[in-house]
């Protein structure tokens, strides 16, 4: 299971426009940003797009989930939008994404941000729960479902 508070519903986004990479980098911040009063939506940006440079973290069939490590985020955290149209993110598959997911975790959280890398993936790889997340038409119903796979995930 996610940790408490890893995900809420203030932190999804539904139908948003997005016409870059970096557009998309800027609406994950300012999601992440508001929840840690030490952080700034450019602080958070600078940090996600310097990942970014390290290797795209679009993973193939729209999915893309960006990530950093800060010293000012305490537990990890997460955002997520679903963008109208597919941008240009450097995919392994070279397909536009029009899902995205972010994560801050703590500088030294080393073991928590590959546990939680790993859970994402694997959530993002069932077809059928990314075609859900496709079709949904608000934040809410978003939320509930990532809620719901994360509770199957771990049987309860």
């Amino acid at each position: 299971m996610f940790p408490d508070g890893f995900i809420v519903e203030e932190r999804i986004g539904c139908q948003i426009e997005a016409s870059s990479k970096k557009r998309v980098l800027e609406e994950l911040g300012q999601r992440l940003a508001g929840e840690i009063p030490a952080l700034t939506q450019d602080m958070v940006f600078d940090s996600l797009l310097q990942r970014e440079r390290l290797g795209s973290t679009g993973l193939g069939r729209g999915i893309a989930l960006p990530h950093a490590r800060m010293p000012q985020v305490r537990n990890a955290i997460g955002a997520f939008i679903q963008l109208q149209g597919g941008v240009d993110f450097d995919a392994v598959d070279g397909q536009p994404v029009d899902l995205a997911f972010a994560m801050l975790v703590p500088e030294e959280a080393t073991e928590v941000h590959l546990q939680l890398l790993a859970k994402l993936a694997a959530m993002f790889s069932d077809a059928g729960f990314c075609d859900k997340l496709r079709k949904t038409e608000t934040a809410e119903d978003i939320f509930e479902l990532i809620r719901l796979r994360d509770g199957a995930s771990t049987g309860q």
